[in-house]
This record gives structure tokens, sequence and C-alpha cells, in this order.
């Protein structure tokens, strides 16, 4: 048993093993877009290339999380110690307005085509490959192409994802033809084909983003959506951009933290609770006791409390990033903390974003890593198939808030707020740990309790990914099973709601590199995911195959 094992109010066993490699580490949820992204590595190409391969493939593999016709972020660390994050974030089309869904039926914003927001992510993928990749976009949707029209097996993870919606993909024709055949969900073990994505990739293959965002794609795409009712216009992809970023960073007992900034609230928020935390010694607390578990429900009060006034397209409201990841305005707010009691927290200053997303981690042998959460939102996205393209777009605009003038409000051209924290963890200049997952509101919260896991409490990489959670944002205090009824009535006495939940966000990636070279990754029980660890190296100088033998 480990220190902090033995210091735990939980101990528990890892499901998955980790990987382990000198040239190179891929984590992603989904084996084959694992090994899509091992494979660019294997053949030269860098942590860029392997990074793009692995979320294209995933596109096909993971339908019910990714797609072209999505958004995200892509963190990307380069060998000489800098740091960017490509924004590919969706916005609301043209023609979207303030009130489009106030006092309308809810479902019109969480499904259908007017849930479909413009899409920016392969915007991204191409910027990530024209200025840091050493392949084209030919080169690195090779697997995706394969993987569509060949097609995949069937998880049990993605059979009760189709299960959990059937009643909404039935409503789609396109839908229930490829997830629900014969009326049943695609079962464990079956074989998915997507034809019409397999030609869609083929044309991006040819032509790159512009098929989408300039092309015959984009304006097949535009009509099938008006056909279900969309908005988005050809002037609406044609207009979509990739936004170059910079990290925003901050310190937590000596380790740089760097994250994404506005419009995501990942970066800005989980150094905002590391801040507030850094004061009390958390690794004698221990992991999983009621006293830690309270300091972390505290911190996500006050963290989702500034949230939802203060971040937001920091193109529509000026987000104050510097005070909120001060170590300063830490100290302001851990006045309030009453170390016994829960309370409610109101902002400091003057929930419809899904958990359904998914996330690589890649690191190359030349210190380049990528970082990259991406999502089409709610699992299955709208819910509806273009059935020309094969595409399935994303239901982006259920995340704007329906009501007029307010932070979240829908405002042309906006993009819409996200709890994506892909982060990158450096020691004394070095990479020490890249990690993100899927899980909407609960993403940022997840990634703040895995830097705890490896920096406080000394868990290894597998063992942090796959810890027990908590989670909260100001109403009952969700906690996974490895956290037991002691633990919860303790929690329920300091005047918290325990309340137990299958699991808290979803499949963690995350690396961890050590000082002799070796990078360690992992993947956690809550999805299907896999790392791939490249080793070995070239031969020696000198060698030949046979020597010359003279006779």
């Amino acid at each position: 048993m480990s220190d902090w094992q033995a210091r735990a109010g939980t101990v528990f066993t890892t499901r998955k093993q980790p990987a382990t490699g000198a040239r190179g580490m891929v984590v992603t949820n989904h084996p084959a877009a694992s090994a899509a992204g091992a494979q660019m590595l294997a053949e030269g190409g860098n942590a860029v290339d392997a990074a793009v391969a692995a979320i294209l493939a995933l596109s096909v593999c993971e339908p019910m999380m990714v797609g072209l016709f999505g958004g995200g972020l892509m963190h990307l660390a380069h060998p000489d110690g800098t740091h960017e994050v490509l924004d590919g974030m969706a916005c609301a089309p043209f023609a979207a307005r303030p009130e489009m869904f106030e006092g309308r039926e809810p479902h019109r914003q969480l499904r259908g085509g007017q849930s479909v927001a413009v899409p920016a992510n392969l915007l991204a993928w191409e910027a990530a490959l024209k200025r840091h990749g050493r392949f084209s976009m030919a080169d690195v949707i090779a697997p995706a192409i394969r993987l569509a029209e060949r097609g995949f097996t069937v998880s049990g993870y993605l059979n009760e994802c189709i299960q959990e919606t059937a009643p909404d993909l039935a409503l789609d024709s396109g839908m229930a033809r490829l997830f629900l055949p014969d009326g049943a969900p695609l079962a464990p073990g079956a074989r998915l084909v997507n034809a019409a994505l397999g030609e869609t990739l083929r044309a991006i293959a040819a032509e790159g983003a512009d098929a989408l965002h300039q092309g015959d794609l984009g304006t097949s795409a535009s009509h099938d959506l008006a056909r279900k009712g969309g908005i988005i216009t050809t002037d609406d992809l044609a207009a979509a951009k990739v936004i170059r970023r910079e990290a925003v960073r901050g310190t937590y007992r000596g380790i740089e933290i760097y994250g994404p900034p506005p419009p995501s609230a990942g970066g800005v928020h989980v150094l905002q609770m590391l801040n507030l935390l850094e004061a009390y010694d958390i690794a004698a607390s221990g992991f999983g006791t009621p006293q830690t578990l309270h300091l972390i429900a505290e911190a996500l009060r006050m963290a989702f409390a500034d949230r939802a006034v203060a971040t937001a397209d920091p193109a529509f409201l000026k987000v104050p990033v510097a005070r909120l990841i001060s170590k300063e305005y830490a100290a302001e707010r851990r006045a309030f903390l009453d170390l016994a009691r829960a309370q409610t927290w109101v902002a400091g200053l003057s929930n419809r974003e899904s958990a359904n997303t998914t996330h690589i981690t890649v690191a190359d042998h030349e210190g380049r890593i990528a970082c990259c959460t991406h999502t089409i939102n709610s699992l299955f996205g709208a819910k509806i198939l273009l059935r020309e393209s094969g595409l399935i777009p994303n239901n982006y605009m259920a995340l704007f808030d329906p009501r007029p003038g307010l932070a979240q409000s829908i405002e042309p051209g906006k993009r819409v707020t996200t709890s994506m924290s892909p982060l990158i963890l450096r020691r004394e200049g070095k990479p020490w740990a890249a990690l993100g997952l899927p899980g909407g509101l609960r993403i940022f919260a997840s990634t703040f309790q895995a830097v705890m896991n490896l920096v406080d409490h000394g868990m290894s990489v597998q063992e942090a990914v796959e810890a027990p959670r908590a989670w909260t944002m100001g109403g009952p205090l969700e906690l996974e099973p490895g956290f037991g009824a002691e633990t919860r009535d303790a929690l329920a006495g300091m005047g918290h709601e325990p309340l137990a939940v299958p699991h808290v966000a979803g499949g963690m990636g995350a690396i961890r590199f050590h000082e002799d070279g070796i990078m360690e990754g992992a993947s956690c029980w809550r999805a299907d995911g896999a790392p791939v660890g490249i080793g070995g190296g070239p031969a020696s100088p000198g060698v030949r195959f046979f020597p010359d033998v003279v006779k």
C-alpha cells in the first residue's frame, strides 16, 4: 500500500494498465484512434500529426462524442517551452437572435436543425498541421477513411450511448438507419460502417478544410440542415475561423500549470481553485477524507459562482482573467471559507453543457505535446444525420442562455463558453504531466482533482486518472462509488448534500513525463480509452544487416 493509500479516506484498485515509451505516447478514448496516432509517430510524424490523426479517427469511432461538424480546443506545447491554444469552438450563426429560443419548446435548442452552431474544429486541426505538423491532411486522415469505409466494432460503451438516446435517434430516419437497424440499437460486436462519411473524408483529404468551409461539402451540409430547420448558411461556414490564443499560466506548489483561456472556463477556474487550496496541507488531510472533499466542494462552488458572471467569449465580454487567477484574489476568497461547514457562494466579481465530449493527449520524443478536447456537445449532437455527407452535427446552441441580455446569451458570431480543460504541467521548465477529459460542466472539476492527485497525494498517473471524483456547482455534492457511506455521512454533517452517482465526467487521458525520458500514458475506466506507447529507436550507427563474409 502506498503512502497516500495509508492516509486515504478510501482505497481503490485501478482497472486499467498504463503504457510506457520513450519515443512517443498517444492516449485517446478509443483504441483505434490511439493506433491511428501511434501510426503517425511510427512513420516519422510528430505529436501534432498524431493528434490530428487520432481526432479524425475518433470522429468515426466515437460518433456520439465528436465529429467534423463540432468544436474544440487544441492546447499545444512546443520543444522551446512555449504554449498556444488553437480555439476551434463553434459560434452562433449570423441569423441567430438572443430571443430565438426564449419561451419556446426546450427541445428546439437541444436537438434538430436550429440547435446547430457553426463548426470550426476542422479549421483548427488543419491550422495545427500546417503550422507544426510534418504530414498533409491526406496522410493523417487515411486511418479515419479506413474506419469509416471498412467499419469498426461497436463497443459496449457505444451500445449504451445508443440505448440512452434511442428515442431521439428514432426521430431522424438517417440516425435510425445507422444506429437502430431493425429498430434496435447496434449490439456490441456489430460492425458500424458509414460509407457517406468515408466519401466526405476523402473530399477533405483532397481539398482540406475548404471542402466544408468553402466548397461543395459545405453547400450540401447547409442544404441538408435547412431541410431540418437549420439556419446555418454557406456564408456562416465561409466566415468561421480558428483563433490562436495564449494559454493561461499559474503555479501550484512549484508546478507550472498551463491551460486554455476564455471562452474556456477550464484553465482560469482550475488555477483559481488551486490557488484557493494552496494554503492548506492537502497531503496531510489525505485523499478522499471528509476534510479534503469539503475543501474541494467549497472550491468548486466558489469557481462556479464566478464562472456564471465572468467567463464568456472575450470578444463579447471583458473577462478579468488576471484577477481570477491571481494569488491575491484567492486570499480574498479564502477568508470566506469555513473549514467546518458548507455554504452558499456568490460571485466575488461585479446547465446545459453536455458531458459528452472526447479528449486526446499526445507527446513525441522531441518535446511536443498536444492536449486536445473536442465535441459535438450532447450525445450524438443534434441527433440528426446529414445524409449526403454522413455528418452528425453539433447541438452547441444548447450552451447559450435562451434569455437575452446575459453573459451567456445568444449573439451572432458569439463563441460558446466551455468547461474544456486540457492542461499541461511543467516542473523546472520541463514537461511533467499532461491531461484532460470529456464531461461538460464536470471537466475542470475533474482536472483540478487530478492535479491534486499527482501533486499532493503522489499518485501514479494511472491512479490519478482512475481515482474517485466529486463534483458540485452549488447543489448536491456528487460522489463516485469509491467514497463510502461513512464519508458521505460525515459530509452531510458538515452541511453538504451527498449524492452517490455512477461516475463524474468521462474518460481521462494523461501522460506523465519521467526524468529518465520515459513517458507513461494512462486512460481510465470511464470510457474505451487506451494508451499506446512507442519504444525502441533507430539502429546504432555502422550496423549492417549481414557482415561481408569472405570465403
